[in-house]
């Protein structure tokens, strides 16, 4: 007797990936994120290589994971998939300290995000 399948968080025509570490700033990866909402996923895998943002890269890594997911595990056409969301969050932060003058510290925060795709297939008219 096993446990039976958790049910699928998305759609039957979606795929999901999900970025749990990626190191920097929300708001920094919600500008890469907004790059890429609605597009069709070949053309944000494009955009992703090509822009000069340190966290695309990062963002591309998850972007190719769903469209991984999206063929191999969900039988997804792959030139019919569109980003159907891209969202970011906060996701812990690590405590640092750097010393100063006179005896004192100050703090440093050195944020992680997570970034949650969902791609979905979308029959071409």
């Amino acid at each position: 007797m096993s446990k039976p399948s958790a049910p699928r968080r998305v759609a039957d025509n979606e795929a999901l990936a999900v970025g749990t570490t990626i190191r920097g700033s929300a708001q920094k990866l919600n500008l890469v994120a907004a790059l890429i909402r609605g597009r069709k996923a070949g053309d944000a895998l494009n955009i992703l290589s090509f822009s000069k943002k340190g966290m695309a890269v990062d963002a591309r890594k998850v972007l190719a994971s769903a469209i991984a997911n999206a063929e191999n595990n969900h039988n997804l056409d792959v030139d019919a998939l569109i980003v159907a969301e891209a969202s970011v969050g906060k996701s812990i932060t690590m405590k640092r300290f750097h010393t100063r003058g006179r005896g004192k510290s100050t703090r440093i925060l050195k944020p992680i995000s997570r970034l949650r795709i969902v791609v979905r297939e979308v029959e071409e008219a």
